[in-house]
């Protein structure tokens, strides 16, 4: 099955649920913060949401994360 999510998507949106901030997630990726929000919006696009709680939940229904 093919994910709706590249693979640095989910990595940000796996450290996302495990409570790390834009910052930390910046950090431990070795990425800007300015990275880390652009890739959370394109997910939210992707998903048709508004929010990254919204987006969360979605990608848990369609099982694109887990906790």
């Amino acid at each position: 099955m093919h994910s709706l999510l590249t693979k640095r998507e989910k990595e940000i949106f796996t450290l996302l649920i495990q409570s790390y901030t834009t910052k930390e997630i910046a950090k431990q990726l070795y990425i800007s913060e300015k990275t880390v929000r652009n890739h959370i919006s394109n997910v939210i696009q992707k998903l048709g949401v508004e929010s990254r709680i919204q987006a969360v939940l979605e990608l848990m229904k369609m099982k694109e994360i887990d906790l």
